[in-house]
Protein backbone atom coordinates (compact mmCIF):
# COMPACT_ATOMS: atom_id res chain seq x y z
CA UNK A 1 0.00 0.00 0.00
CA UNK A 2 1.19 3.59 -1.46
CA UNK A 3 0.34 6.06 1.85
CA UNK A 4 1.91 9.28 0.32
CA UNK A 5 1.58 12.38 3.15
CA UNK A 6 -0.23 15.36 1.49
CA UNK A 7 -1.20 18.99 2.32
CA UNK A 8 -4.58 20.56 0.97
CA UNK A 9 -5.66 24.09 1.98
CA UNK A 10 -8.91 25.32 2.55
CA UNK A 11 -7.81 29.28 1.59
CA UNK A 12 -4.67 29.80 4.60
CA UNK A 13 -5.62 26.78 6.41
CA UNK A 14 -3.38 23.65 6.04
CA UNK A 15 -5.43 19.97 6.12
CA UNK A 16 -3.03 17.39 6.45
CA UNK A 17 -4.10 14.62 4.20
CA UNK A 18 -3.02 11.03 3.11
CA UNK A 19 -3.14 9.54 -0.38
CA UNK A 20 -3.77 5.72 -0.40
CA UNK A 21 -2.76 3.71 -3.81
CA UNK A 22 -2.46 0.11 -4.14
CA UNK A 23 1.08 -0.91 -4.87
CA UNK A 24 1.32 -2.07 -8.22
CA UNK A 25 -0.27 1.27 -9.19
CA UNK A 26 1.96 3.36 -11.34
CA UNK A 27 2.78 7.28 -10.50
CA UNK A 28 1.23 8.41 -13.74
CA UNK A 29 -1.72 6.18 -13.70
CA UNK A 30 -5.01 7.74 -13.56
CA UNK A 31 -7.66 6.25 -11.15
CA UNK A 32 -11.59 7.55 -9.78
CA UNK A 33 -10.43 9.05 -6.03
CA UNK A 34 -12.77 9.00 -3.19
CA UNK A 35 -12.43 10.68 -0.34
CA UNK A 36 -12.94 9.61 3.10
CA UNK A 37 -13.48 10.96 6.26
CA UNK A 38 -14.68 9.88 10.10
CA UNK A 39 -16.82 10.70 13.13
CA UNK A 40 -17.03 13.77 15.04
CA UNK A 41 -13.79 14.97 17.22
CA UNK A 42 -11.77 12.25 15.21
CA UNK A 43 -8.81 12.15 12.82
CA UNK A 44 -7.78 10.55 9.83
CA UNK A 45 -6.15 7.77 11.79
CA UNK A 46 -9.26 6.60 13.31
CA UNK A 47 -11.94 4.77 11.20
CA UNK A 48 -11.06 6.69 7.61
CA UNK A 49 -7.98 4.97 7.62
CA UNK A 50 -9.22 1.58 7.19
CA UNK A 51 -11.54 2.43 4.63
CA UNK A 52 -9.20 4.13 2.69
CA UNK A 53 -7.09 1.22 2.67
CA UNK A 54 -9.94 -0.97 1.74
CA UNK A 55 -10.90 1.15 -0.91
CA UNK A 56 -7.38 1.55 -2.70
CA UNK A 57 -7.16 -2.34 -3.30
CA UNK A 58 -10.09 -1.84 -4.97
CA UNK A 59 -8.64 0.29 -7.88
CA UNK A 60 -9.26 3.47 -6.34
CA UNK A 61 -7.00 6.48 -5.11
CA UNK A 62 -8.22 7.74 -1.49
CA UNK A 63 -7.72 10.63 0.16
CA UNK A 64 -7.95 10.78 4.09
CA UNK A 65 -7.66 14.64 5.54
CA UNK A 66 -8.09 16.00 9.04
CA UNK A 67 -10.15 18.64 9.26
CA UNK A 68 -9.56 22.19 10.59
CA UNK A 69 -8.72 22.19 14.18
CA UNK A 70 -7.78 18.51 14.01
CA UNK A 71 -5.18 16.75 14.24
CA UNK A 72 -2.47 17.89 11.72
CA UNK A 73 -4.36 20.16 10.57
CA UNK A 74 -3.75 23.73 11.13
CA UNK A 75 -6.72 25.98 12.47
CA UNK A 76 -7.66 27.48 15.58
CA UNK A 77 -9.72 26.98 18.12
CA UNK A 78 -8.45 23.23 18.51
CA UNK A 79 -10.81 20.69 18.70
CA UNK A 80 -13.96 22.56 17.97
CA UNK A 81 -16.73 20.50 16.08
CA UNK A 82 -18.11 23.52 13.99
CA UNK A 83 -20.03 21.97 11.58
CA UNK A 84 -19.55 24.93 9.01
CA UNK A 85 -16.00 24.74 9.13
CA UNK A 86 -16.07 21.06 8.39
CA UNK A 87 -18.50 21.92 5.31
CA UNK A 88 -15.91 24.26 3.98
CA UNK A 89 -13.24 22.25 4.42
CA UNK A 90 -14.81 18.59 2.70
CA UNK A 91 -16.01 21.44 -0.35
CA UNK A 92 -11.83 22.51 -0.34
CA UNK A 93 -10.59 19.06 -0.26
CA UNK A 94 -13.46 18.05 -3.43
CA UNK A 95 -11.92 20.48 -5.43
CA UNK A 96 -8.43 19.87 -5.07
CA UNK A 97 -8.71 16.36 -5.30
CA UNK A 98 -10.27 16.70 -7.82
CA UNK A 99 -7.57 18.46 -9.58
CA UNK A 100 -5.01 16.13 -9.27
CA UNK A 101 -3.00 14.81 -12.11
CA UNK A 102 -3.51 10.90 -11.12
CA UNK A 103 -7.02 11.41 -10.63
CA UNK A 104 -9.62 10.60 -13.38
CA UNK A 105 -11.45 13.72 -14.38
CA UNK A 106 -14.79 13.82 -14.47
CA UNK A 107 -15.79 13.96 -10.44
CA UNK A 108 -14.85 12.29 -7.18
CA UNK A 109 -16.42 10.37 -4.74
CA UNK A 110 -17.31 10.78 -0.90
CA UNK A 111 -17.30 7.95 1.87
CA UNK A 112 -18.18 9.44 5.21
CA UNK A 113 -18.66 7.46 8.06
CA UNK A 114 -21.15 8.66 11.27
CA UNK A 115 -21.02 12.10 11.79
CA UNK A 116 -19.21 13.42 8.96
CA UNK A 117 -21.89 11.90 6.58
CA UNK A 118 -24.34 14.81 7.58
CA UNK A 119 -21.83 17.62 6.64
CA UNK A 120 -20.95 15.66 3.19
CA UNK A 121 -24.22 16.00 2.06
CA UNK A 122 -24.43 19.80 3.19
CA UNK A 123 -21.31 20.20 1.06
CA UNK A 124 -22.76 18.47 -1.72
CA UNK A 125 -26.18 20.32 -1.71
CA UNK A 126 -23.74 23.74 -1.51
CA UNK A 127 -22.20 22.45 -4.69
CA UNK A 128 -18.95 20.66 -3.56
CA UNK A 129 -17.45 19.14 -6.83
CA UNK A 130 -18.11 15.26 -5.30
CA UNK A 131 -20.23 13.19 -7.85
CA UNK A 132 -21.08 10.39 -5.88
CA UNK A 133 -21.64 10.02 -2.35
CA UNK A 134 -21.41 6.76 0.26
CA UNK A 135 -22.31 7.12 4.03
CA UNK A 136 -21.89 4.57 6.62
CA UNK A 137 -23.77 5.15 9.98
CA UNK A 138 -24.10 7.96 8.68
CA UNK A 139 -25.26 10.02 11.60
CA UNK A 140 -27.80 13.10 10.69
CA UNK A 141 -29.51 14.90 12.71
CA UNK A 142 -31.10 17.88 14.43
CA UNK A 143 -31.91 19.63 17.35
CA UNK A 144 -35.23 17.89 18.83
CA UNK A 145 -33.62 14.31 17.25
CA UNK A 146 -30.38 14.52 18.93
CA UNK A 147 -31.84 15.62 22.01
CA UNK A 148 -31.92 12.11 23.33
CA UNK A 149 -28.60 11.08 23.70
CA UNK A 150 -28.39 14.23 26.05
CA UNK A 151 -31.06 12.84 28.33
CA UNK A 152 -33.58 15.50 26.72
CA UNK A 153 -34.29 19.18 26.74
CA UNK A 154 -32.78 19.59 30.46
CA UNK A 155 -29.48 18.14 29.11
CA UNK A 156 -29.73 20.08 25.96
CA UNK A 157 -29.96 23.20 27.85
CA UNK A 158 -27.38 22.44 30.12
CA UNK A 159 -24.99 21.81 27.41
CA UNK A 160 -25.84 24.66 25.37
CA UNK A 161 -25.53 27.24 28.28
CA UNK A 162 -21.85 25.08 29.54
CA UNK A 163 -20.91 26.14 25.37
CA UNK A 164 -22.07 29.66 25.79
CA UNK A 165 -19.68 30.11 28.71
CA UNK A 166 -17.06 28.84 26.92
CA UNK A 167 -17.93 30.40 23.46
CA UNK A 168 -17.49 33.84 25.89
CA UNK A 169 -14.19 32.95 27.45
CA UNK A 170 -12.92 32.41 24.25
CA UNK A 171 -14.42 35.81 22.53
CA UNK A 172 -13.28 37.50 25.74
CA UNK A 173 -9.32 36.24 26.48
CA UNK A 174 -8.68 33.68 23.16
CA UNK A 175 -8.22 30.71 25.66
CA UNK A 176 -10.59 27.83 24.79
CA UNK A 177 -12.13 25.41 27.85
CA UNK A 178 -11.48 21.84 26.81
CA UNK A 179 -13.58 19.03 28.10
CA UNK A 180 -12.90 15.13 27.48
CA UNK A 181 -13.84 13.96 23.99
CA UNK A 182 -14.90 10.66 25.81
CA UNK A 183 -14.85 9.85 29.50
CA UNK A 184 -17.72 7.02 30.40
CA UNK A 185 -19.31 8.77 33.54
CA UNK A 186 -18.25 12.34 32.81
CA UNK A 187 -21.58 14.21 31.00
CA UNK A 188 -19.00 17.46 30.59
CA UNK A 189 -17.28 14.61 27.75
CA UNK A 190 -18.68 14.91 24.51
CA UNK A 191 -19.25 11.23 24.82
CA UNK A 192 -20.19 9.75 28.32
CA UNK A 193 -21.46 6.51 27.73
CA UNK A 194 -19.91 3.35 27.16
CA UNK A 195 -17.89 3.39 23.84
CA UNK A 196 -14.87 0.88 23.83
CA UNK A 197 -14.27 2.07 20.30
CA UNK A 198 -12.87 5.43 22.08
CA UNK A 199 -11.36 3.78 24.89
CA UNK A 200 -9.27 0.89 23.54
CA UNK A 201 -5.72 1.41 22.39
CA UNK A 202 -6.20 -1.06 19.82
CA UNK A 203 -9.07 0.51 18.27
CA UNK A 204 -9.66 4.26 18.10
CA UNK A 205 -7.35 5.42 21.14
CA UNK A 206 -4.88 5.94 18.09
CA UNK A 207 -1.88 8.12 19.68
CA UNK A 208 -2.31 10.57 17.04
CA UNK A 209 -6.31 11.39 18.37
CA UNK A 210 -6.30 13.63 21.33
CA UNK A 211 -9.41 13.53 23.55
CA UNK A 212 -10.57 16.42 23.88
CA UNK A 213 -13.32 18.60 22.67
CA UNK A 214 -13.96 22.08 22.91
CA UNK A 215 -16.72 23.04 24.71
CA UNK A 216 -17.55 25.58 22.86
CA UNK A 217 -18.79 22.99 20.38
CA UNK A 218 -22.21 22.42 22.04
CA UNK A 219 -24.28 25.58 20.41
CA UNK A 220 -22.82 24.48 16.66
CA UNK A 221 -23.46 20.76 17.17
CA UNK A 222 -26.88 20.87 19.10
CA UNK A 223 -28.11 23.39 16.54
CA UNK A 224 -26.44 21.55 13.57
CA UNK A 225 -29.58 20.83 11.32
CA UNK A 226 -27.81 17.87 9.15
CA UNK A 227 -31.54 16.40 7.20
CA UNK A 228 -32.81 19.57 5.30
CA UNK A 229 -30.00 19.13 3.03
CA UNK A 230 -31.39 15.89 1.58
CA UNK A 231 -34.04 17.65 -0.69
CA UNK A 232 -30.72 19.29 -2.63
CA UNK A 233 -28.94 16.19 -3.51
CA UNK A 234 -29.11 15.37 -6.94
CA UNK A 235 -25.86 12.87 -6.99
CA UNK A 236 -26.01 9.31 -6.79
CA UNK A 237 -25.75 7.95 -2.96
CA UNK A 238 -25.66 4.79 -1.13
CA UNK A 239 -26.32 4.47 2.46
CA UNK A 240 -25.09 1.28 4.71
CA UNK A 241 -26.95 1.24 8.01
CA UNK A 242 -28.22 -0.84 10.47
CA UNK A 243 -31.29 -0.96 13.46
CA UNK A 244 -27.96 -1.29 15.59
CA UNK A 245 -26.61 2.22 14.31
CA UNK A 246 -27.54 5.62 15.51
CA UNK A 247 -30.72 7.91 13.76
CA UNK A 248 -31.82 4.57 11.78
CA UNK A 249 -35.11 6.31 11.31
CA UNK A 250 -33.47 9.85 10.21
CA UNK A 251 -31.42 8.10 7.89
CA UNK A 252 -33.94 6.37 6.08
CA UNK A 253 -35.68 9.76 5.78
CA UNK A 254 -32.36 11.63 4.17
CA UNK A 255 -32.09 8.42 1.97
CA UNK A 256 -35.97 9.02 0.64
CA UNK A 257 -36.06 12.51 0.37
CA UNK A 258 -32.69 12.94 -2.12
CA UNK A 259 -33.47 14.25 -5.40
CA UNK A 260 -31.04 11.94 -6.76
CA UNK A 261 -30.73 7.76 -7.28
CA UNK A 262 -30.33 6.28 -3.58
CA UNK A 263 -29.71 3.39 -2.38
CA UNK A 264 -30.16 1.71 1.20
CA UNK A 265 -28.38 -1.43 2.12
CA UNK A 266 -29.60 -2.28 5.85
CA UNK A 267 -27.27 -4.56 7.60
CA UNK A 268 -26.16 -5.96 11.06
CA UNK A 269 -24.10 -4.58 13.47
CA UNK A 270 -23.98 -1.82 16.31
CA UNK A 271 -22.49 1.89 15.35
CA UNK A 272 -19.01 1.23 16.03
CA UNK A 273 -18.72 -2.00 14.37
CA UNK A 274 -18.79 -0.44 11.38
CA UNK A 275 -15.60 1.74 12.69
CA UNK A 276 -13.23 -0.76 13.11
CA UNK A 277 -15.01 -4.49 12.92
CA UNK A 278 -14.39 -6.93 9.98
CA UNK A 279 -16.85 -7.83 9.27
CA UNK A 280 -19.05 -4.70 9.24
CA UNK A 281 -16.17 -2.88 7.23
CA UNK A 282 -15.36 -5.06 4.46
CA UNK A 283 -19.27 -5.15 3.56
CA UNK A 284 -19.71 -1.73 3.90
CA UNK A 285 -16.50 -0.72 1.87
CA UNK A 286 -16.99 -3.67 -0.98
CA UNK A 287 -20.74 -2.14 -1.28
CA UNK A 288 -18.86 1.59 -1.44
CA UNK A 289 -16.67 0.49 -3.87
CA UNK A 290 -19.55 -1.10 -5.91
CA UNK A 291 -21.66 2.02 -5.55
CA UNK A 292 -18.84 4.26 -6.96
CA UNK A 293 -17.45 2.07 -9.90
CA UNK A 294 -21.00 2.71 -11.39
CA UNK A 295 -21.24 6.11 -10.60
CA UNK A 296 -17.90 7.44 -10.74
CA UNK A 297 -15.26 7.88 -14.12
CA UNK A 298 -14.55 4.35 -15.38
Amino acid sequence: MQITPHLLWNREVPLAACVYRDDDVDLFERQPAVLVTGSWLTVKEQMADLYARALATQGFTAVTFDFSGFGQSGGVPRQAEIPDRKISDISAAAGQVSRLSFVKPGGVGYLAICASAQYALAAIADGAQISSFASVAGWFHDTETVAPFYAGREGVALRLARGQAALDEYVRTGASPLVPAYQAGNDRAGMFFDLEYYAEPGRGAVPSWVNQMAEMSWPYWLGFDGLSAAPRVRIPALFVHSDGCVLPDNVKGVHDRLAGPAELIWAEGDQTDFYDQPKQVSLAANAAAEHFRRTLPA
